[in-house]
This record gives C-alpha cells, sequence and structure tokens, in this order.
C-alpha cells in the first residue's frame, strides 16, 4: 500500500503547483531569497519535531530524496536538477528559514508543499532534514 501510494504521487507530480519564485541564481544552485534567512524554526529542532518529520518524509520526499537523504530516490533518477542531497555541506549550511522557503516555494520538478503541507508540518521536514547533517559526524 505504501508503495502503491508513492508511484500515485509520481504519476500526480507533474499536477502539482510549481512555483517559479525559486529559479533565481540556477547557475549557482537554488538560493532562497535573502527575507528567508530571517526567518526563526518556530520548532527549535525538537527531536519529537524530527520525529514527526521523518514521517512525512518517509511519505512523501523519499521517493526523489532517497531513505537518506542524498538525493537518490528512484523517483528523482531521471529529474534535472536532480534531488538535493540533504546531508551535503551545500545544504546543511542554509539557514532554517532558507529549507523552509524551499519547501513552501518549491521549483520545478520539486512541487510547492505552501498548500499541501501545513507550516507545522514543513517545520517538521526542516528539522528532519538537519538529521542528514555530515558535517556534525
Amino acid at each position: 500500500m505504501k508503495y502503491a501510494f508513492i508511484f500515485i504521487i509520481i504519476l500526480l507530480a507533474p499536477n502539482f503547483p510549481f512555483s517559479t519564485a525559486g529559479n533565481q541564481g540556477t547557475e549557482k544552485g537554488w538560493v532562497a531569497p535573502p527575507d528567508a534567512d530571517k526567518v526563526s524554526n518556530p520548532l527549535m529542532r525538537s527531536a519529537i519535531s524530527a520525529t514527526e518529520g521523518k514521517k512525512i518524509y518517509m511519505q512523501i520526499c523519499v521517493v526523489c530524496h532517497g531513505d537518506k537523504g542524498k538525493g537518490d530516490g528512484i523517483g528523482g533518477l531521471a529529474l534535472n536538477p536532480r534531488p538535493a542531497n540533504f546531508s551535503s555541506q551545500k545544504v546543511q549550511v542554509q539557514t532554517d528559514g532558507a529549507i523552509f522557503w524551499k519547501i513552501t516555494e518549491g521549483r520545478p520538478p520539486m512541487a510547492s508543499y505552501k498548500t499541501i503541507l501545513t507550516e507545522t508540518q514543513r517545520w517538521q521536514l526542516v528539522n528532519f532534514i538537519r538529521t542528514f547533517n555530515s558535517l556534525k559526524k
């Protein structure tokens, strides 16, 4: 049943609302606007919120980003640009606000999750993405 859900998401992904707001800086990577860096994480990277974020991640993100967050999920293999490697320094040095903004706004081929996930769920995902941090290992 879980895999059926994942394949449905893959099939429907082209129909999700995409935003082009995040397309600035495509030569240098995906850069959130400066205001995003000023947004504070209201969940303060708590273990409980990261656990909830993992549940969401395993339902909707794992198919493209992979179970270890390396951007190597089966659904992301043919995407251009490829899904982010959450354990990379490039991701982990970003502010929580920047990561939240990217989840919220999306950019093709990644969907905007502004209307799909609640604000709290998006912050929970940010906190789970932080658990992939290879910089602190």
